[in-house]
């Protein structure tokens, strides 16, 4: 192990917000690790980017997939910052949403935050020092049509920051959220111009937000932010306050 290594982890590093958290945290400093499921060539291709990164790929929605990235972190060098940014939706109406589509999108999004940041969060104690940065979403606070599901596993990452914030705190471990409105990604690209229309009605700066503009605020907390913990930080060009 290298322990002069400053380490940070980005879950589903790969792509959109993820890929943006890796290249603002690399130009901090950091060894990025690159965590994927299966987007293997985007991963590699973030990878190529950034000295000293690196990749790791596990399903995050088991407990076996966590412990595998627990073990790869050991012999990395000093983790200081976990970026949970992985998550999933299968959007529907909640009379027509099935008990097999929740249970995915629950056990990635919000089993797979909690059992990680408890696994790795027993490294930085070791350390007394480390930052943990969750990625929510304006839906956790707002709700939003057909996102019943994943409006609510969002909102229990926040709260889950929260206590982890109390629990974390004696240990000098700073933790947070950050809540993204509607930005440029792979996902927003696929709506319809009606859809995209009404979004941006609904905010007052006009237009979406992009993933640097997320990442910018993720190297923030990691890297400054010292009297910030157990926040909600809403980054959504003005259509949520909190």
């Amino acid at each position: 192990m290298n322990n002069e290594l400053k380490v940070a982890l980005v879950t589903g590093g790969g792509t959109g917000i993820g890929a943006a958290c890796c290249r603002e945290l690399a130009k901090a400093g950091y060894a990025v690790g690159i965590h994927y499921n299966s987007s293997s060539g985007p991963a590699e291709a973030v990878q190529a980017e950034l000295e000293n990164s690196f990749t790791i790929q596990a399903d995050l929605s088991t407990r076996e997939g966590a412990d595998e990235i627990c073990t790869a972190l050991k012999e990395r060098g000093n983790l200081e910052v976990l970026v949970n940014n992985a998550g999933m939706t299968m959007d529907a109406p909640l009379f027509s949403a099935k008990i097999d589509d929740f249970d995915k999108v629950v056990n990635t999004n919000m089993r797979g935050t909690w059992y990680l940041t408890k696994r790795l969060g027993r490294l930085m104690m070791r350390n007394k020092t480390g930052r943990v940065i969750n990625i929510s979403s304006v839906v956790g606070s707002t709700g939003n049509p057909t996102q019943s599901v994943y409006g609510m596993t969002k909102a229990a990452i926040d709260n889950f920051t929260r206590t982890a914030a109390m629990e974390f705190a004696p240990y000098n471990i700073l933790v947070n959220s950050v809540a993204p409105g509607f930005i440029e990604t792979k996902m927003t690209d696929v709506l319809s111009e009606d859809v995209q229309q009404h979004i941006l009605g609904q905010i007052p700066l006009n237009r979406m937000g992009t993933p640097e503009e997320v990442a910018s605020f993720v190297r923030f907390l990691a890297t400054e932010g010292t009297y910030c913990t157990g926040t909600v930080f809403h980054v959504n060009g003005g259509m949520y306050g909190g």
